[in-house]
């Protein structure tokens, strides 16, 4: 089976507030902070409260990610991580139905 490359894909959302307040209370909790610093091997990160919606791969988005965050992908000051699925449950968010965070390495 060939790979179909999408053209266009509209990765654009809106969140309505309480959800958005419940999923940042939830992705800077200490615990889960805590977690990403352990993983990454490093002091402290530091949500930066930039969230994107994974896009399919195309000739204008070779990341899987809208071309205006590619710079974080680039940057080893960032990481980028998938929302967990429980988080977008919790806040009630179910569309989209997948979004990575972006989180600034402070060292």
């Amino acid at each position: 089976m060939p790979l179909k490359i999408v053209q266009n894909f509209d990765s654009s959302f809106t969140l309505e507030a309480q959800a958005k307040e419940n999923l940042f209370k939830l992705l800077t909790s200490e615990a889960f902070v805590n977690q990403i610093c352990q993983q990454l091997r490093c002091k402290k990160v530091e949500f930066t409260e930039l969230l994107f919606q994974p896009v399919p791969y195309s000739l204008t988005t070779t990341k899987g990610m809208p071309a205006e965050f590619e710079r974080y992908h680039e940057s080893d000051e960032y990481t980028i991580i998938n929302v967990p699925p429980n988080f977008m449950f919790n806040a009630k968010i179910f569309k989209p139905s997948r979004l990575c965070a972006i989180y600034q390495k402070i060292e």
